[in-house]
């Protein structure tokens, strides 16, 4: 029987899990299953696929009302289902790390304690990540548990580019842009070499355009800024989130509207971002077949933002030699990135049109003097090499 590592990515309504076989005498991990239990508490799915064997892909409904119920039936899935392996640790991603960790942990009371202390600052992620943890420590005590954060790879960014313009000794006191996504831009950061070669360590934009969006401005493969900050609601409109927003505008709502921060709270994170400004749908797929104008204005919204934020990072790291799309919109989405690049050509980008709709990994023409490219992200292999590292340490 293989050891083997579990990962899981618990989300607002899903949980993202992955098994990487993990053998000390060698250097890396290898993966066996992705896996997804996706629409928990509404028409819960599961769908698994194995990387390694010649399986049936695994794709049904589940009887998902609830987190916990989702973590028996993985863990279910696992004894009995899953080919035979023994999991000896359990990798989380955790969206916020806070002042508190630049590296992955591993997770222990006080580690907990910690996490629990910085539910506010990610209340969508947080809370589903602390109670995954909590379930394996209670149902899998032998399993060794590691938390690998979103916020970590930011740490490299300067003081100004963390800085909010408030009395400077809150800052000491934990207010300040953390910025996310950060296992996703650390995995990109990865592959920049073998593609890009010495231009990796030159100026480079990744923007990660998915249910939740940001951008990471990176030089030597560092970050240097990011478009979210103190939580994952800042910077560009998202699914359902409203991104960047006036701080006058919340003080008027509640002031003259009498919204109570709960309803705030609530509008920001669950009824804005593109289903807000469209009304209709929260998904990038859906908004594109509409032919609703509001649909067409929601689109717009989230493009301009992007352009936007595109020239604010290309000014951070002064210039811009490589661009780089991953998550789901972009990923897959070419008519996005199509918009943007056809906005972004002040700064010497040239989109072949050919490449962005075909799967091409580069999608600027040659003569571009800005490189396009579209690589997939993978977080789950990044949080493998981490608990693998600390597994073995």
């Amino acid at each position: 029987m293989e050891k083997a590592i579990l990962i899981i990515n618990a989300g607002s309504s899903s949980i993202k899990f992955a098994v990487f076989i993990c053998d000390k005498n060698k250097t890396d991990v290898d993966a066996l299953y992705y896996g997804v239990i996706e629409g928990i508490g509404n028409h819960a799915h599961l769908s698994i696929r194995c990387e390694r064997y010649d399986t049936a892909q695994i794709d049904q409904s589940v009887a998902a009302q609830n987190h916990d119920d989702a973590l028996q039936i993985l863990l279910s899935w696992i004894e009995h289902d899953a080919i035979a392996v023994d999991i000896v640790a359990v990798g989380h991603r955790v969206v916020h790390g806070g002042t508190f960790f630049s590296s992955a942990v591993i997770i222990n009371d006080e580690v907990d304690f910690k996490l629990e202390e910085l539910i506010p600052l990610a209340p969508l992620h947080q809370a589903h990540s602390l109670a995954a943890i909590r379930t394996f420590k209670q149902l899998q005590p032998q399993w060794l548990q590691v938390a690998c954060f979103d916020t970590a790879f930011h740490r490299t960014m300067p003081r100004v580019a963390q800085s909010f313009a408030i009395p400077f000794a809150l800052f000491d006191e934990g207010v300040r842009r953390y910025g996310f996504h950060g296992l996703s831009y650390e995995y990109v950061a990865s592959c920049l070499p073998d593609l890009l070669g010495a231009q990796a360590h030159a100026r480079v934009i990744v923007a990660h355009l998915g249910h939740g969006a940001s951008m990471c401005a990176m030089k030597d493969l560092k970050s240097i800024a990011t478009t979210m900050s103190f939580t994952p609601l800042d910077g560009l409109p998202m699914a359902t989130r409203s991104g960047v927003i006036d701080p006058a505008v919340l003080l008027y709502l509640m002031r003259e509207k009498n919204m109570s921060i709960n309803h705030v709270s609530e509008m920001l994170h669950h009824q804005s971002g593109l289903l807000g400004v469209s009304g209709i749908s929260d998904d990038i797929r859906e908004l594109l077949a509409s032919d609703n104008p509001h649909a067409k204005q929601a689109i717009d919204l989230f493009v301009y933002r992007i352009t936007c934020e595109l020239g604010s990072l290309a000014a951070a790291l002064g210039g811009l030699d490589a661009l780089v799309f991953t998550a789901g919109i972009g990923e897959n989405a070419s008519e996005i990135r199509k918009w943007i690049c056809n906005q972004a050509s002040w700064l010497g980008v040239e989109l072949d049109e050919s490449a962005n709709t075909t799967g091409k990994t580069r999608i600027s023409k040659e003569e571009s003097s800005v490189s396009v490219w579209v690589i997939p992200t993978n977080e789950e292999l990044i949080i493998a090499h981490h608990t693998f590292a600390l597994l073995n340490n």
